[in-house]
């Protein structure tokens, strides 16, 4: 089954106007200025759903929905944030828990009924939902379960982030669909002619690059002795001008790359300041001269970021049988909207919308977590994709020794 970049960018620009109209909605019932920070399609493997949560307490409503489309959609609000939303719009619940829950439900029920009803607009059919469900967990347990994909290991979210103008507020929609339903919608409402990508195949792509994670992990281990997991991979679509807000505004030290070939475009390996400075210090056989970060720190930064890098797009060109070729790593020190900005820039000379590829490592032995990062041009990618031979996707090796011998 094949779906054309159009669909994906109309339905990332759906989910994108329905978070729009639940916030206006949330607007007139409380009086709170907020907007729609990022949409986003990524496809992932189900465990991995929710991840980005983890450590933090929400509240929120749960629906089902049925129809021509099914699955469920959540409002998550951290608790926080939950409590400044149901004062504003009822002074004094915050000392009445009971009025807290009605005050989530009620503007839950409102805001969603009418991020459904969107769809439905759409679409042309009727979706029909469920009563809003109270919700209160942790992490990714305020989130439901995938929807069961028969065969498929990996499902599609949109997921929208709404921040409160000039408040430390934020709040988060999760749209989980079942798999056959969006993908029989995206291929019945857009034309695929032209620009189709395999969906089986973006799935084998997002499992080489697990593979391709794990081969980065490995080489990190070689170099420091830590023993490195990679984490979450992920393959998200949104608007070019929103590529930025996907990385935050941390600040990172790591290296970007620019790669060339089939696909081509640009990879980041970055690292939190202080996960930069231990595994320097991990690679280092002589003492710092700094516990801050240092020039010895970047270089050895520059040196694991190559070898990272060159295992990973190594990993790329040996299972889709092309040369990919990366120029040397330059190292950055910014906040992540920085470093990714003027590369979305450069990628968005040719495209409207763009693919981008995550993946995470870390370690429990010291406070190190890794992310990469790659922005591949989209024609590019789709033309990888139709070559791409599916039973070689387990050939990711890149031996570190042969590529800096």
């Amino acid at each position: 089954m094949n779906v054309d970049i159009q669909s994906l960018g109309t339905f990332n620009q759906l989910a994108h106007e329905g978070a729009e109209q639940a916030t206006q909605s949330m607007g007139q019932m409380t009086g709170i200025d907020a907007v729609v920070d990022v949409t986003k399609i990524t496809l992932l493997d189900r465990a991995d759903v929710g991840e980005e949560l983890a450590g933090r307490d929400f509240v929120g409503v749960q629906f089902s929905f049925d129809g021509v489309l099914e699955g469920d959609t959540v409002l998550a609000f951290d608790v926080d944030s939950a409590g400044t939303i149901t004062e504003e719009m009822m002074p004094g619940s915050s000392d009445d828990e009971a009025m807290a829950r009605s005050g989530i439900e009620e503007i839950g029920n409102i805001m969603m009924s009418g991020f459904i009803d969107g769809w439905a607009d759409y679409v042309g059919a009727t979706i029909d939902h469920s009563p809003p469900e109270y919700i209160e967990e942790s992490g990714g347990d305020v989130l439901p379960d995938a929807p069961e994909n028969g065969d498929h290991q990996q499902v599609f979210v949109f997921k929208s982030e709404i921040e409160w103008i000039d408040e430390s507020v934020n709040f988060y929609i999760y749209m989980l669909p079942e798999y056959e339903s969006l993908t029989e919608m995206m291929v019945e409402h857009v034309d695929t002619d032209g620009d189709a990508i395999p969906i089986d195949k973006l799935q084998t792509f997002n499992e080489m690059t697990t593979s391709g994670t794990q081969k980065a992990a490995d080489n990190v281990e070689m170099m420091t002795g830590i023993p490195t997991e990679s984490e979450v991979t992920q393959i998200s679509f949104a608007p070019i001008e929103d590529v930025p807000k996907q990385i935050g505004t941390d600040t990172f030290v790591g290296t970007v790359v620019e790669f060339t070939g089939t696909p081509s475009g640009y990879l980041m390996v970055l690292f939190d300041e202080i996960s930069a400075i231990n595994v320097a210090e991990a690679m280092m056989p002589i003492e710092m001269d700094s516990d801050e970060l240092t020039d010895q720190h970047k270089a050895a930064i520059e040196e694991l970021g190559n070898i990272m890098t060159s295992g990973f797009v190594d990993g790329w060109a040996n299972v889709l049988q092309t040369s990919v070729e990366h120029t040397p790593p330059r190292v950055v020190h910014d906040m992540g909207r920085a470093i990714m900005d003027p590369l979305a820039a450069q990628v968005g000379q040719h495209q409207e919308h763009a693919f981008i590829i995550d993946s995470e490592m870390q370690t429990d032995d010291i406070e190190f977590k890794a992310e990469i990062h790659a922005l591949p041009d989209e024609k590019e990618l789709r033309a990888a994709l139709d070559d791409l031979d599916v039973e070689r996707a387990t050939e990711t090796g890149a031996d570190v020794e042969q590529i800096f011998k």
